[in-house]
């Protein structure tokens, strides 16, 4: 089965007309996308969009032989010139299957929110899912047999990929595409590199591709460190990188501060922006954690573990310190390390970058940042990949 995209925009399209943000005003090149739109085999049109017949010529294809035209979207969509020859648009009820002369067959996916997704399967017996602009399946059997291709919105609806993962929709082996894409992601490298994370890809306007042909999956980082000072937007940046995936145990290292209800609020905010799939633990006993197999870790943080742990080493007090307080907090580190090394389950972990400002005044804080910086830096040589958050932008350092 061959697809051509049309189009792998937004509905408005990318850049959108008179849009002044920083992502439109980027948009140039292969990175400017048209509503998204698929010719499937030259014979089965999804989403009429504007100058579908022009965007076709330029892909090498023509309309002439389509035999179907389907909407996806909650409406009829813009306005648009039709194409002369083509099929009135229309739509298949969820849950109905509709064949085509052409030897496909069409189901109609009932989501989440007004609109329609659609199952094809071609002659040859490959399958893909289409999904439109913000909504996720309903209703697919668990365990569902895996598609070749899924074509969704997965910077704007991740959940819907987690769910697909989930029901055994997407397997190790789906090609999962980025379409709609939107102006709230810059395009270019960062656009291409928050897909990776979601074991996603986004291609050119224009270009077909092989239905079932092997595409190697982005390689996603068994273990991730994501560094970064207050409010750089790390803790954001490494629930990002799972929250495309199902079954994320959230291990909250900060524990509760009775009578700090700033601190509440915090840890409310947090909470609240988590997918409502994801489970939450209050521990600093993470060695046991890494050792077990599971699902993916989201740690956050470590500068909260270490706090803990020098609370229960007396490393505060300059005498236990000295005699035998830097030594045990050693070990404890030591063995957070080796867990790190050893374990075999996905790793998101989060911590403050520390050490490029004011020297603390007293020798307490000066011993937490270099052992904070300690911390990092041997959890940091056991992950495939590190990244240091600026400003809210992330910068690889490794992977």
């Amino acid at each position: 089965m061959e697809l051509t995209l049309l189009g792998t925009g937004a509905p408005d399209g990318l850049p959108r007309h008179g849009c002044p943000c920083a992502a439109c005003a980027a948009a140039v090149g292969e990175e400017a996308r048209a509503a998204t739109s698929l010719l499937i085999d030259g014979a089965l049109l999804i989403d009429l969009t504007p100058g579908a017949a022009f965007a076709a010529a330029r892909a090498g294809h023509s309309l002439v032989g389509v035999r179907q035209v389907l909407l996806s979207h909650p409406h009829a969509g813009p306005a648009v010139e039709f194409p002369a020859g083509l099929p009135a648009p229309g739509r298949v009820p969820d849950g109905r299957t509709l064949s085509l002369i052409s030897g496909h067959r069409v189901r109609a996916v009932a989501l989440d929110s007004p609109g329609t997704g659609y199952e094809v399967t071609g002659p040859d017996g490959t399958r893909l899912l289409y999904l439109p602009p913000g909504a996720a399946a309903a209703g697919l059997p668990n365990p569902a047999e895996p598609y070749d291709m899924v074509l969704l919105d997965v910077l704007g609806r991740p959940d819907a990929l987690a769910a697909l993962r989930a029901s055994g929709a997407v397997g190790a082996t789906t090609d999962v595409l980025a379409v709609h894409v939107d102006h709230t992601t810059p395009p270019g490298r960062e656009l291409h590199r928050r897909l990776a994370t979601a074991g996603a890809r986004a291609v050119p306007d224009g270009q077909t591709l092989i239905v079932g042909e092997y595409h190697a999956v982005p390689d996603l980082p068994r273990r991730t460190l994501v560094l970064g000072g207050a409010r750089s937007g790390k803790s954001l940046e490494a629930e990002r990188r799972l929250a495309a995936f199902p079954d994320v145990l959230y291990v909250a290292t900060s524990g509760t501060r009775e009578g700090d209800p700033e601190w509440a609020a915090r840890i409310a905010a947090h909470r609240d922006r988590r997918p409502g799939s994801w489970r939450t633990t209050e521990t600093c006993d993470l060695p046991p954690l890494l050792a077990e197999d599971g699902p993916p870790l989201l740690i956050d943080c470590l500068a909260l573990w270490l706090t803990d742990a020098m609370d229960s080493v007396s490393a505060w007090d300059d005498e236990k310190w000295a005699h035998g307080g830097e030594r045990a907090l050693h070990e404890r580190v030591s063995a957070l390390v080796a867990a790190v090394r050893a374990t075999t389950r996905t790793v998101v972990a989060v911590s403050n970058e520390v050490g490029s400002g004011v020297v603390p005044a007293t020798a307490s804080g000066r011993r937490f940042r270099d052992e904070l910086g300690r911390l990092n830096a041997a959890f940091a040589g056991e992950c495939e990949q590190v990244l240091l958050v600026v400003a809210g932008q992330p910068l690889p350092l490794r992977g």
